[in-house]
């Protein structure tokens, strides 16, 4: 079977076509590192894309059994200027309507498109209980969602089944919010961002790649899902149970300020004061099985690994 895959170089896009090459799928990443022949020792066939425009690319997807769709700018990798706002946009929306293009002018479709969003979808919603059927939220983060679902159910049309997982906050050592927590913890500086009660829908980085993946396994599975946690948790639930993987205290009646996160991050600040408590009842309705659903064993796994 063919998967054709974007964002195969980044933490987790790596990962999945780690999973893929074990189950033996032929994988075409599409990337602007054409030049490359393996990753981290999967073998690929890299094929060059800009992400804006078609090309020849395009041919890989006709007869491909399933488009996976995670390329996209870092959402905190800076602060969050006009300029990049928009790439945030147009490596999501913009280079899911490229692919949805290219779906519609092969001749043989793919069955399944699966491309990735995120639980920013929900915007900020307290205390609530969200599940999958929940509305959109407010804001910048949600607004992208939006429109970058709405793009990918546009292959529907062309025969796709179209699968939208919502990515909750990714835990991994070695990238994502997790490694830029540790360093801070170590040096014995650790403490929630805000008032610390937040919710914080995470997820194991090895669950965050079966969830991804579920539906080339399972063809119930379709639409937007959650993909995050079973067991969500505060923001300052989360900080004391990292400080003690680490052995190291958590100042949780602290907390950094909120003022002092929107002066330094700006608009992208009120999207870590806020959360989600999400639960991902379709996805285990579904019949998937977290191997990490709650947090102990998760960091315990994550820094066994270090």
């Amino acid at each position: 079977m063919k998967v054709v895959l974007t964002g195969g170089t980044g933490l987790i896009g790596d990962r999945v076509s780690q999973y893929l090459a074990r189950q033996e799928y032929e994988i075409a990443a599409l990337t602007r590192r054409a030049g490359q022949k393996s990753l981290h020792g999967v073998n690929l066939r890299f094929v060059e894309w800009d992400a804006q425009t078609l090309g020849a690319w395009a041919k890989e997807i006709d007869g491909a059994d399933a488009v996976v769709h995670l390329a996209g700018e870092g959402i905190f990798d800076s602060r969050w200027t006009d300029d990049i706002k928009k790439r945030i946009v147009e490596s999501r929306v913009h280079s899911t309507r490229l692919l949805v293009e290219a779906i519609a002018q092969v001749q043989n479709a793919p069955p399944l498109f699966v491309s990735a969003s995120a639980v920013g979808f929900y915007g900020d919603r307290k205390d609530e209980l969200t599940s999958d059927d929940a509305s959109a939220g407010k804001g910048f983060l949600a607004d992208v969602c939006v429109q970058w679902e709405a793009e990918a159910q546009k292959a529907a049309q062309y025969g796709c089944r179209v699968a939208n997982p919502r990515i909750g906050v990714v835990l991994d050592s070695h990238g994502g919010a997790l490694a830029s927590m540790v360093p801070i913890f170590r040096a014995f500086l650790g403490m929630p961002l805000g008032s610390g009660h937040q919710w914080l829908p995470w997820i194991h980085l090895d669950d965050v790649v079966r969830g991804l993946v579920y539906p080339l396994e399972n063809a119930r599975l379709e639409g937007s899902y959650n993909l995050a946690s079973p067991n969500p948790l505060r923001m300052g639930e989360f900080c004391a149970a990292l400080g003690q993987a680490l052995h190291r205290p958590s100042w949780s009646w602290l907390g950094v300020p909120g003022f002092a996160l929107r002066i330094g991050l700006g608009e992208a600040a009120e999207s870590l004061l806020g959360g989600q408590n999400i639960i991902p009842q379709k996805l285990l309705d579904a019949g998937f099985s977290f191997s990490f659903p709650t947090i102990a064993p998760a960091l315990h796994d994550i820094f066994s690994q270090r």
